[in-house]
């Protein structure tokens, strides 16, 4: 007997900081965080254009870049880069990671557009993950970048009041 219920899948949104989001289709206009749930609407006008509507807010929402699974969108003026995975996509890249061997350098790149103010460390510092090592502004907003790991600043290219774009190199650190 045909099953006529339909078949929920699940998938998986990858960040650019290789944290993992997974959702459900169909999708649903309910976000769930921690154990409440909340609405969520897609929504669009003159005005703003697209937005996300969430707890009586509007955050603009845009899609910059999408290429086969690799999307980058503009939320609130932050720009995010994700890619969306299947079960068995995900379950492939982590094969072929776990065959790759450890990395052994690290590049920090600016996470968007903006203005060095300070970069905290030096060449030859030890950074711990986590830890702040260039502030950007960007859109009047201060942001810290933090080191995604452990380890030894080989190579320092930000400097202090110089301007960047998205993705260029900011430290460079050996694991």
């Amino acid at each position: 007997m045909a099953n006529d219920k339909p078949q929920m899948k699940k998938l998986f949104a990858l960040s650019s900081e290789k944290r993992k989001f997974s959702f459900s289709l169909p999708l649903k206009h309910t976000i769930k965080i921690g154990k409440r749930e909340y609405d969520v609407q897609l929504k669009s006008d003159e005005k703003l254009g697209t937005y996300i509507l969430w707890k009586n807010r509007k955050y603009p929402v845009e899609i910059i870049r999408s290429r086969q699974n690799k999307y980058e969108i503009l939320f609130n003026d932050i720009s995010y880069t994700f890619t969306v995975e299947t079960p068995f996509s995900l379950q492939r890249m982590k094969v072929l990671n776990s065959r790759k061997g450890k990395v052994e350098q690290e590049f920090v790149k600016a996470p968007m557009p903006g203005k060095i103010i300070d970069v905290l460390v030096r060449e030859g510092a030890t950074v711990l993950r986590g830890e702040p090592v260039v502030i950007l502004e960007a859109m009047k907003m201060q942001n810290e970048i933090l080191a995604p790991v452990g380890g030894t600043v080989t190579k320092v290219s930000a400097k202090a009041n110089t301007n960047v774009m998205k993705d260029d190199l900011l430290i460079e650190i050996k694991v």
